[in-house]
């Protein structure tokens, strides 16, 4: 008996019937091979990297004949350090370091495998690489709906995906059409030339300020760093930041802010405003341009303001050497759903 869909409620099931599987029994996995990103030409194919951004994918390159390459309809990809996060891959990819492919055993929908990667990410708190090691994967459970038979409901899982009311976006973008990146004839510059560096003045808890439609930004890997939306007085002591800005927490996460947002002092929230004009595009270029500087800082060298100043960050260039801001807008547009943003 297939697990029931509620009519005209298709996020509600019922999951009481379902039953645990073990990930080995429904895939073969397979881990990435040691990969130096930024090292390599084209735009052809990504490389998944263990980060928790952009899809997973650390960079793209050409055709490798020395790595594998994975079938998206028929694999997920997964970080191998730090959380565990899967996902569904929109083209073929490569594997860089410190990941892993869950292939499946036998061929089903693309719909299954998007079903089951968001049931391994919902439970994903329980497999943390700290409390499980990479070779214990394979006897980590999951659950999902059955059959009478207490096989895995494939049809269930397609039946649900489909059913869900939403209109993928569209680009006229190709992936192979971004423009190229040649980051060995870049130059550094430090943030405290581009950008003032500043502290919320105050410090708002989420539970103690009324709810909302301004977001709070905290310290934290996912959501652009927001943990909450909050009306906009705040709390009454704490000042609100205007759009347009970069955020940048102690552990070095850097979002774009596209929205007035406040921030919390407790999560040391450094905010980035420019010297310069910003765009959206040249916003999210930054971004992850820092963001690639991460590895550098932990607890034991927390990115704090002085050290957000005098921070290295490596951009495209003109020919008199200053930054190439019309060159960072025109990469962004250039990746698939560029013309979207």
């Amino acid at each position: 008996m297939h697990t029931k869909l509620k009519k005209g409620l298709s996020t509600r099931i019922d999951t009481s019937n379902w039953k645990k599987f073990r990930i080995g029994d429904l895939f073969d996995i397979e881990t990435g091979k040691d990969f130096v990103y930024g090292e390599t030409n084209g735009n052809e194919y990504p490389v998944i990297g263990h980060g928790i951004e952009n899809n997973g994918i650390a960079c793209r390159t050409q055709k490798l004949d020395d790595y594998k390459l994975y079938n998206h309809k028929q694999a997920i990809s997964l970080g191998h350090i730090g959380n565990f996060v899967a996902y569904v891959q929109a083209e073929d990819f490569y594997l860089g370091t410190r990941t892993k492919a869950l292939i499946f055993k036998e061929e089903h929908s693309t719909e299954s495998l998007i079903f089951i990667t968001a049931i391994i990410n919902i439970q994903s708190y329980k497999f943390s690489y700290g409390r499980v090691g990479s070779d214990k994967i394979p006897d980590l459970t999951i659950k999902l709906p059955a059959t009478k038979n207490n096989l895995p409901d494939w049809q269930f899982m397609e039946n649900y995906i489909k059913s869900l009311h939403y209109k993928p976006p569209t680009t006229k973008n190709k992936p192979g059409n971004a423009l190229p990146l040649n980051p060995s004839n870049w130059k550094k510059f430090k943030i405290k030339d581009l950008f003032n560096v500043e502290l919320s003045k105050g410090d708002i808890k989420l539970d103690e300020v009324d709810k909302g439609i301004i977001p709070l930004v905290s310290s934290g890997e996912t959501n652009n760093g927001i943990v909450g939306y909050i009306d906009e007085g705040g709390d009454g002591k704490a000042e609100m930041f205007p759009q347009n800005r970069i955020t940048l927490d102690m552990f070095g996460n850097a979002f774009y802010q596209n929205k007035p947002f406040y921030a919390v002092s407790h999560g040391r929230v450094n905010i980035l405003s420019p010297k310069f004009d910003l765009t959206q595009n040249i916003g999210l270029f930054i971004s992850a341009i820092i963001n690639q500087e991460q590895y550098k800082y932990s607890y034991g060298r927390a990115v704090y303001s002085s050290v957000a100043e005098n921070m290295d960050i490596k951009l495209p260039t003109t020919k008199n050497n200053l930054p190439d801001w019309q060159f960072m807008e025109d990469y962004i547009k250039s990746l698939p759903y560029g013309d979207r943003l």
